[in-house]
Protein backbone atom coordinates (compact mmCIF):
# COMPACT_ATOMS: atom_id res chain seq x y z
CA UNK A 1 0.00 0.00 0.00
CA UNK A 2 1.02 3.35 -1.00
CA UNK A 3 1.09 6.99 0.34
CA UNK A 4 2.70 8.96 -1.69
CA UNK A 5 3.12 12.39 -4.14
CA UNK A 6 5.59 10.24 -6.19
CA UNK A 7 4.53 10.93 -9.81
CA UNK A 8 7.86 8.52 -11.04
CA UNK A 9 5.60 5.97 -13.28
CA UNK A 10 8.43 3.24 -12.65
CA UNK A 11 9.64 4.25 -9.26
CA UNK A 12 5.73 3.80 -8.13
CA UNK A 13 5.33 0.72 -9.88
CA UNK A 14 8.77 -0.79 -7.74
CA UNK A 15 7.59 0.74 -4.76
CA UNK A 16 4.24 -1.25 -4.89
CA UNK A 17 5.53 -4.20 -5.72
CA UNK A 18 8.65 -4.35 -2.77
CA UNK A 19 6.57 -5.62 0.41
CA UNK A 20 8.15 -6.48 3.96
CA UNK A 21 11.05 -7.16 4.25
CA UNK A 22 11.90 -5.83 0.61
CA UNK A 23 14.98 -3.24 0.50
CA UNK A 24 15.51 -0.29 -1.45
CA UNK A 25 19.07 1.23 -1.89
CA UNK A 26 19.54 4.59 -2.50
CA UNK A 27 22.85 4.69 -4.22
CA UNK A 28 25.29 8.01 -3.84
CA UNK A 29 26.79 8.80 -7.57
CA UNK A 30 29.70 6.74 -6.68
CA UNK A 31 28.43 3.63 -5.91
CA UNK A 32 28.58 0.75 -9.04
CA UNK A 33 24.81 0.14 -9.59
CA UNK A 34 25.92 -2.01 -11.91
CA UNK A 35 27.24 -4.33 -10.67
CA UNK A 36 27.22 -4.01 -6.94
CA UNK A 37 23.21 -5.07 -6.04
CA UNK A 38 21.06 -7.82 -6.83
CA UNK A 39 20.57 -8.42 -10.60
CA UNK A 40 17.13 -8.91 -10.11
CA UNK A 41 16.42 -5.56 -8.25
CA UNK A 42 14.86 -2.64 -10.55
CA UNK A 43 16.93 0.07 -10.99
CA UNK A 44 15.59 4.11 -11.55
CA UNK A 45 18.23 6.40 -12.49
CA UNK A 46 17.62 9.86 -11.44
CA UNK A 47 21.18 10.55 -11.22
CA UNK A 48 20.51 14.14 -14.04
CA UNK A 49 23.89 15.65 -12.96
CA UNK A 50 25.74 16.13 -10.10
CA UNK A 51 23.97 16.95 -7.14
CA UNK A 52 20.19 16.20 -8.61
CA UNK A 53 18.19 14.51 -7.58
CA UNK A 54 20.14 14.47 -3.96
CA UNK A 55 19.87 11.56 -1.68
CA UNK A 56 17.76 13.63 1.12
CA UNK A 57 15.76 14.29 -1.31
CA UNK A 58 14.84 10.96 -2.11
CA UNK A 59 14.95 9.36 1.49
CA UNK A 60 11.95 12.20 1.88
CA UNK A 61 10.41 11.07 -0.84
CA UNK A 62 10.35 7.63 0.46
CA UNK A 63 10.00 7.85 4.30
CA UNK A 64 6.07 9.76 2.88
CA UNK A 65 5.52 6.73 0.24
CA UNK A 66 6.14 3.15 2.02
CA UNK A 67 6.61 2.71 5.68
CA UNK A 68 10.80 2.32 6.83
CA UNK A 69 11.55 -0.47 9.26
CA UNK A 70 15.16 -0.04 9.65
CA UNK A 71 18.08 1.43 7.73
CA UNK A 72 21.63 0.86 7.55
CA UNK A 73 24.58 3.12 5.76
CA UNK A 74 27.83 2.69 4.09
CA UNK A 75 30.16 3.71 6.97
CA UNK A 76 33.79 5.29 6.13
CA UNK A 77 36.80 3.53 7.39
CA UNK A 78 37.56 6.54 9.51
CA UNK A 79 34.77 5.99 11.93
CA UNK A 80 33.58 9.84 11.10
CA UNK A 81 29.16 9.90 10.39
CA UNK A 82 28.75 11.56 7.10
CA UNK A 83 26.76 14.38 6.73
CA UNK A 84 24.19 12.87 4.18
CA UNK A 85 23.61 10.05 6.70
CA UNK A 86 23.13 12.86 9.47
CA UNK A 87 20.39 14.04 6.93
CA UNK A 88 18.95 10.83 6.49
CA UNK A 89 18.98 10.53 10.68
CA UNK A 90 16.53 13.19 10.51
CA UNK A 91 14.33 12.79 7.76
CA UNK A 92 14.00 8.89 9.50
CA UNK A 93 13.08 9.73 12.85
CA UNK A 94 14.13 8.34 16.00
CA UNK A 95 12.19 5.60 15.47
CA UNK A 96 14.07 3.88 12.61
CA UNK A 97 17.16 2.22 13.88
CA UNK A 98 19.99 2.94 11.99
CA UNK A 99 23.04 0.80 11.53
CA UNK A 100 26.77 1.01 9.75
CA UNK A 101 28.41 -1.59 7.92
CA UNK A 102 31.88 -1.56 6.13
CA UNK A 103 32.11 -0.80 2.55
CA UNK A 104 32.26 -5.10 1.59
CA UNK A 105 29.49 -5.69 4.04
CA UNK A 106 27.32 -3.21 2.49
CA UNK A 107 27.80 -4.41 -1.05
CA UNK A 108 26.68 -7.95 0.20
CA UNK A 109 23.64 -6.92 1.70
CA UNK A 110 22.95 -4.74 -1.62
CA UNK A 111 23.83 -7.82 -3.36
CA UNK A 112 21.44 -10.11 -1.61
CA UNK A 113 18.04 -11.77 -2.83
CA UNK A 114 15.90 -8.70 -0.54
CA UNK A 115 16.99 -5.36 -2.38
CA UNK A 116 14.26 -4.88 -4.96
CA UNK A 117 15.08 -1.74 -5.86
CA UNK A 118 17.74 0.52 -6.67
CA UNK A 119 17.62 3.98 -6.78
CA UNK A 120 20.48 6.07 -8.43
CA UNK A 121 20.58 9.76 -7.15
CA UNK A 122 22.84 12.68 -8.26
CA UNK A 123 24.27 12.95 -4.87
CA UNK A 124 27.65 13.54 -5.18
CA UNK A 125 28.88 13.38 -1.52
CA UNK A 126 30.57 10.45 -0.27
CA UNK A 127 29.58 7.96 1.95
CA UNK A 128 26.04 8.55 1.28
CA UNK A 129 24.38 5.31 0.49
CA UNK A 130 21.50 4.56 2.32
CA UNK A 131 19.66 0.82 2.58
CA UNK A 132 16.04 0.66 3.85
CA UNK A 133 14.16 -2.15 4.71
CA UNK A 134 10.32 -1.72 3.82
CA UNK A 135 8.46 -2.46 6.75
CA UNK A 136 4.45 -3.08 7.21
CA UNK A 137 1.28 -0.84 6.69
CA UNK A 138 -1.33 -1.81 9.98
CA UNK A 139 -4.45 -2.53 8.58
CA UNK A 140 -7.21 -0.08 9.66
Amino acid sequence: MLKTTIIHPELVQALAEAGHGARILVADSNYPVSVKVNPAARRVHLNFVPGIVSGPEVVRALVGAVPIESAVYLAPGDGTLPEAVKEYQALLGKSVPLDKLDRLAFYDLAKSGDTALVIATGESRTYACLLLTVGVVAPA
